[in-house]
């Protein structure tokens, strides 16, 4: 595949998918509890990449950060963490990208910091540089209307084929320490009794 990178220069403004932005506003409100500028931009970025797939596409989603752009992927595709169609890799940067589950060809669709220069707003919330209280959250809302896809860059991909498939659980055995079931390729013991749980058990169960 091509290695080029590219966005439209003319987005559609004020939509976000099949969605008007106030329509998905909505909709993050719902399910992320508050129509935060993440989800926002990641649903951007998620339209932009289903829009390169080939109609009829069957695929699934590599995001690299566990902030806000799974939310966007789950409200705009079938993919989710619960379905497997969705891997988060929490590798720190806010990038999408949509391939087929079968070939691995894909599009991959990060923030361009350079293209950022026009939307002043935008670039101060995505690298921080002033404190949340002193954004201006009406301009940012703005700011990501009307730049739509226009600081989005899109790039052709081949995803590595150990990310292709759907790996089977496998056999299931009972955790000796805790009783409970797990995979049994996880080792002789559950990993949360292996690894360390993040909680503290009660000695009551109802």
């Amino acid at each position: 595949m091509r290695a080029s990178i590219s966005a439209k220069k003319n987005p559609s403004e004020g939509t976000i998918g099949p969605y008007t932005l106030e329509q998905f506003k909505e909709l993050a409100i719902k399910f992320h509890g508050y129509p935060a500028p993440g989800i926002l931009i990641g649903g951007a970025m998620v339209a932009l990449a289903q829009s390169k797939l080939p109609q009829g596409t069957l695929f699934e989603a590599l995001v690299e950060t566990s902030k806000c752009l799974p939310d966007a992927v789950q409200l705009l595709t079938p993919c989710s963490t619960g379905n497997r169609w969705m891997k988060v890799l929490d590798l720190g940067r806010y990038a999408v990208t949509l391939y087929d589950k079968f070939t691995g060809e894909g599009w991959r669709v990060h923030i361009d910091e350079k293209r950022l220069e026009a939307w002043p707003e935008i670039r101060a919330w995505f690298l921080k540089l002033k404190p949340k209280k002193s954004q201006d959250t009406a301009r940012l809302f703005q700011e990501i209307e009307e730049a739509g896809e226009g600081y989005l860059a899109v790039q052709p991909v081949q995803v590595n084929p150990m990310w292709l498939g759907k790996k089977e659980t496998g056999n299931i055995a009972i955790c000796p320490v805790c009783g409970e079931a797990y995979p049994a390729a996880h080792g002789a013991v559950c990993r949360g009794c292996a690894d360390g749980e993040p909680f503290e058990r009660s000695l009551r169960v109802l």
